[in-house]
């Protein structure tokens, strides 16, 4: 029987060979403009405007023997979406005009969690006293940057793949995507949050942190990459936005989502994304663990939020019929 918790999926019907081709070709010009941008420009981090421009472009490549109206259906399914998303983005850097940022709270939690076996310190500054070295750019911290600026493609690609695979699917992931990030947003503005680097540069950690979560993209080369990044570090994010951490959250619900489809045996291998996010998130300087934790509470609030309500709708049609 088919219930809200396993939706049928309908496999996608291959296309015949001649238009499996179509579709190769589609992919590689798309990824080879797609490379070139990043390399000129940047990781599309800005505006999810461009972010799902990108994978509309994508989609595109991908169903390039299909009718227009058929890739105008994305804009009519996800134009809203990403307008909420820059609402979203936008709103987020004024959520520090309502009240003072806490600080030492999250360092009093790292501290007890962790601070007995790393000398009383937090974390970020353990790991980057034993892990960095200034003006010295090793090769993980091309694997740290990478992780970390996966965040912004990572659960919207996965979001446009389900939206061409199966729509059920698609909705149920939309409504925990969404309420996370509303959920996010609203803790935002009633307890502003400073992560470590933030801590360290207005003197409430002893500690040297250094926020290097772009550096390693001076490891690769692309160097107008990292520069984009930090500028819009600087200009566009909300410096004291770190509780939650919705880059850990969006990695746990991209891994979460999909536990229930796939065998126990590769749940290892799908939790490693969250893990990786979090060692990054904490040795770059951009969250405390705590916020971390905070995070995979909120995507199992959401889950349970979100899951309750899908049954009352379901219950209600169902009395209405």
């Amino acid at each position: 029987m088919t219930t809200l918790e396993t939706p049928p999926e309908t496999p996608a019907t291959p296309p015949p060979p001649e238009l499996r081709k179509r579709r190769i070709i589609g992919m590689l010009i798309w990824a080879v403009v797609f490379s070139v941008g990043v390399y000129f420009v940047g990781v599309p981090t800005s505006d999810p405007l461009i972010a799902f421009g990108w994978l509309w472009l994508a989609t595109i490549a991908w169903r390039n023997y299909e009718p227009w109206r058929t890739h105008l259906r994305f804009l009519r399914d996800w134009l809203p979406i990403a307008l909420l998303l820059v609402i979203y983005n936008v709103s987020r850097s004024f959520a520090d005009d309502l009240f003072k940022p806490h600080v030492t709270e999250l360092i009093d939690a790292d501290r007890w969690m962790f601070g007995w076996f790393m000398d009383g310190q937090v974390p970020t500054t353990w790991l980057q006293q034993h892990l960095y070295e200034p003006n010295v750019t090793p090769w993980w911290l091309a694997v740290v940057t990478i992780v970390y600026s996966s965040h912004f493609l990572t659960v919207p690609t996965i979001a446009v793949i389900l939206w061409m695979r199966n729509r059920a699917t698609w909705g149920r992931f939309m409504r925990r995507w969404i309420t996370l990030c509303v959920f996010g947003l609203i803790t935002y503005f009633l307890y502003p949050a400073a992560p470590p680097w933030w801590a360290f540069k207005y003197g409430y950690l002893p500690e040297t942190v250094v926020r290097i979560s772009t550096k390693g993209w001076d490891v690769i080369g692309l160097h107008g990459a990292g520069n984009t990044l930090n500028a819009l570090q600087v200009s566009q994010s909300n410096p004291v936005a770190a509780m939650p951490s919705l880059h850990t959250a969006w990695a746990m619900l991209a891994v979460a989502f999909f536990l229930p489809m796939v065998a126990k045996k590769w749940w290892p291998l799908l939790l490693a994304y969250p893990l990786a996010m979090t060692f990054t998130l904490v040795y770059t300087g951009e969250h405390y663990v705590i916020d971390v934790l905070v995070g995979w509470a909120y995507v199992a609030a959401v889950f349970v939020v979100v899951g309750l309500a899908e049954r009352w709708w379901a219950a209600r049609r169902r009395t209405l019929s």
